[in-house]
């Protein structure tokens, strides 16, 4: 499993540091999915710098980066 975690951690873009499930997507995927967020990595690098996981600032991150 850790081998799988290093390898993750070289495309992860969350920048949330004190985060434990970094590089462990599927942890993150259902922590977030329980949360009914969405995890950074769907974010913009803008988007995914405020930390608002919620589904509207997803949305929100998904349009503004669309127009550019």
């Amino acid at each position: 499993m850790e081998y799988k975690k290093i390898g993750n951690l070289k495309s992860c873009t969350c920048t949330y540091e004190p985060c434990s499930r970094k590089g462990l997507c599927c942890e993150c995927v259902g922590y977030h999915r329980q949360s009914n967020e969405i995890p950074g990595c769907f974010f913009s690098k803008k988007g995914e710098a405020t930390y608002d996981r919620s589904i509207k600032n997803f949305i929100k991150d998904y349009q503004n980066s669309s127009k550019s």
